[in-house]
């Protein structure tokens, strides 16, 4: 048994008072057990039973009249059939029983606000533009897509759009008119609502000639709306402000459980990207779920992701507003004008749930900014996802923040909008792990052979049974082909998500890294996010990235790549640092075969680190073919590592693909 302690434990009366253990009561009457004294027993009594879990999630909190019959009607995977017969809508129930008076938006700049909204205020607004929709020829199922900042324009767009029955779909000004176009395109747009620039580190960003590209780019379109204070900025468009500022009745149209909601996308480094389309039904369920009972949003509390519209984090940000919770909506750095901008920010506002990233943890740390001294009184539960969180820069989060703020790890996707693995108010956390898997989630850890695996062994992340805001197809995959070989080729029935995990024995779970990325040096398995813990913590390394790049001979080449801090030159002293952190923090087979101190890492647009597209670029395949430049935070890298890998297979004498491995493991 593990005799590692946790960070942080649940007192008695948090657990007591809090919304997942009164949930667990009422779900107890239902089962005719008692659910109330174990998260583990509460989880376990979720996948078992999923129609009377996921019926339980409806009543409780509750969700309109549904018809009798199961949850489940269909189980499969894919095409399980969810609540048939029902009928609600995604706007109908973020403004169901809303008192007017209390703050529904806070948008906040880097140069303005913060300008909060009530909820009689975001109603009008909502009602105002669907309004304008309807008389632009916006029809249920229609696409309206949105090229903005993280705003409350964005969140009336949205539940406009929602309310009409038509089809979201959202790109951040971050993403430049081409990257929005791979998008929207396979859209066809009736609508695009489009701002004329934004700012992010002190720099206003002019995106005006982007609209008119965007514009330009799709056919389709009958209408641009432009959000922004120069008047015929965009020529033609048609002004925000005056189709938000009319007195309308809001009239959002019930839909059956799977109508469409929006579409989110991949990051579509390797390709086109996928557009994932959710339902009304489940996204309001899971979500529901997750912020209510996983975060414990209750109304009036206010709710900060640093997030992007281009993420799918923010899509969970506006999903506050179903709990009646106020969404926080930061547009611009979190580290400007000074690293602690945004723990200042939540501070300020008196936040209860703030989000962020282990990259800007790190960044905090090692700017030595002290979150004991900006720790708003209010934060209960700090959410950090998007990358590994290493063990030793959680140990210092939760030691900085004290006992009564919970640190929650979450592993999840855009593919599903919420998370699989996280915590809860009454999990205990163990830095470096995941509390738990989330309810409704039948994680488990396959081995090779398709059967899950235990007593700390590596396993692909599988979901045994299905969710309801699982995807209902890929936009423009009439047979279902993409769908079904995204995740379900390797083990039919089962959805696998890509990830390397191990299931303690205490619960949690281990991240290792996506399992298409794995280090696989002489038979075994290893996961990056093990290397970069010990190597992202030394003070010298920004940030880090290794790929292991296959020999068609059987070689096998181990490169790890760093840039470094204040313009350090990587020398053998520091080389033989990074060695000995990573022998000690890891294992010596995690030694890599070089250090290459590198430009850049190149990441997605969400803040993914680009190892998979890395690794085919060092092996020689067609820069074209490997990566599209519009969805990477840094295209010009892209050229930097395809000559890296040109130059050291000549190096090699090697061919493309069969790069010779020189690997001392120390």
């Amino acid at each position: 048994m593990s005799t590692k302690q946790p960070d942080w434990t649940p007192t008695p009366r948090a657990v007591e008072h809090s919304r997942i253990t009164d949930f667990a009561r009422f779900a107890s009457r239902r089962a005719g057990r008692d659910l109330s004294g174990d998260y583990h027993a509460l989880w376990a009594w979720s996948v078992d039973d999923v129609n009377g879990f996921w019926a339980a999630v409806w009543d409780y909190f509750p969700l309109p009249e549904r018809p009798a019959g199961p949850a489940l009607a269909t189980e499969a995977l894919p095409g399980g059939v969810w609540f048939p017969g029902s009928t609600l809508n995604y706007t109908a129930e973020v403004f169901r029983d809303r008192t007017g008076t209390d703050i529904a938006v806070i948008t906040v700049t880097e140069d303005t606000g913060p300008v909060a909204i009530t909820w009689h205020e975001l109603r009008r607004q909502v009602a105002s533009l669907a309004q304008a929709l309807t008389e632009l020829g916006v029809r249920m199922g229609d696409r309206v897509v949105g090229y903005l900042p993280n705003g409350v324009q964005a969140v009336v767009a949205f539940l406009a759009t929602a309310g009409l029955g038509a089809t979201w779909a959202v790109c951040g000004q971050d993403y430049t008119a081409a990257a929005a176009e791979a998008r929207f395109a396979q859209l066809r747009p009736t609508v695009l609502i489009a701002a004329t620039g934004c700012l992010h580190g002190g720099k206003h960003i002019d995106r005006r000639a982007d609209v008119q590209a965007l514009r330009d780019a799709l056919p389709t379109l009958t209408a641009t709306i432009a959000v922004g204070d120069a008047t015929g900025a965009v020529p033609g468009a048609l002004p925000w402000s005056a189709l938000t500022e009319r007195d309308a009745e809001l009239a959002p149209v019930p839909v059956p459980f799977d109508h469409p909601l929006w579409v989110v996308f991949s990051s579509g480094t390797t390709g086109r990207p996928k557009g994932i389309v959710h339902g009304h039904g489940g996204v309001v369920l899971e979500q529901l779920k997750n912020l209510g009972l996983h975060l414990g949003l209750r109304p009036g509390d206010r709710l900060l992701w640093h997030t992007t519209p281009s993420w799918m984090m923010w899509n969970v940000l506006v999903a506050g507003l179903l709990l009646g919770a106020t969404a926080v909506c930061y547009e611009g750095s979190p580290a400007h004008p000074g690293t602690d901008a945004l723990w200042r920010l939540a501070a300020r506002l008196e936040v209860n749930v703030l989000g962020t990233s282990p990259g800007y943890l790190a960044a905090c740390r090692k700017a030595g900014v002290r979150l004991a001294d900006h720790h708003p009184a209010s934060l209960e539960r700090l959410g950090v996802t998007g990358s590994a969180f290493p063990e030793d820069l959680q140990h210092w989060v939760a030691g900085e923040l004290g006992p009564r703020t919970q640190v929650v790890s979450t592993s999840g996707g855009t593919d599903v909008v919420t998370a699989f693995l996280g915590a809860a108010p009454t999990t205990p956390v163990w830095a470096g792990e995941l509390s738990a898997p989330c309810l409704g989630v039948a994680v488990e850890a396959f081995g090779p052979d398709g059967r899950p695996v235990r007593g700390g062994e590596v396993g692909e992340l599988v979901v045994l049974r299905p969710m309801p805001s699982m995807p209902l197809y890929f936009w423009d995959d009439p047979d279902g082909s993409r769908y079904r070989g995204a995740y379900f080729d390797v083990y039919p029935g089962v959805w696998r998500h890509g990830d390397w995990i191990t299931i303690t024995d205490h619960g949690s779970v281990i991240m290792h890294g996506r399992s298409d990325a794995t280090l696989n040096r002489h038979g075994i398995r290893m996961g990056s996010s093990d290397i970069y813990g010990p190597v992202e913590q030394l003070e010298e390394i920004a940030e880090a990235l290794v790929v292991g790049v296959e020999q068609d001979g059987g070689g096998y080449w181990m490169p790890l790549f760093v840039t470094t801090t204040d313009g350090i030159d990587v020398d053998a002293v520091l080389s033989e640092k990074i060695r000995d952190a990573i022998r000690h923090g890891a294992s010596p087979r995690h030694v890599p075969d070089e250090i290459i101190q590198a430009p850049g890492i190149p990441h997605t647009r969400t803040g993914k680190k680009l190892e998979v597209p890395v690794k085919r670029l060092l092996r020689g395949e067609a820069q074209h073919s490997v990566v599209d430049p519009g969805s990477v935070d840094r295209p010009e890298l892209i050229d930097w590592y395809a000559r890296t890998g040109a130059a050291h297979r000549r190096h090699d004498g090697t061919a493309a693909g069969s790069v010779a491995s020189r690997s001392p493991n120390g």
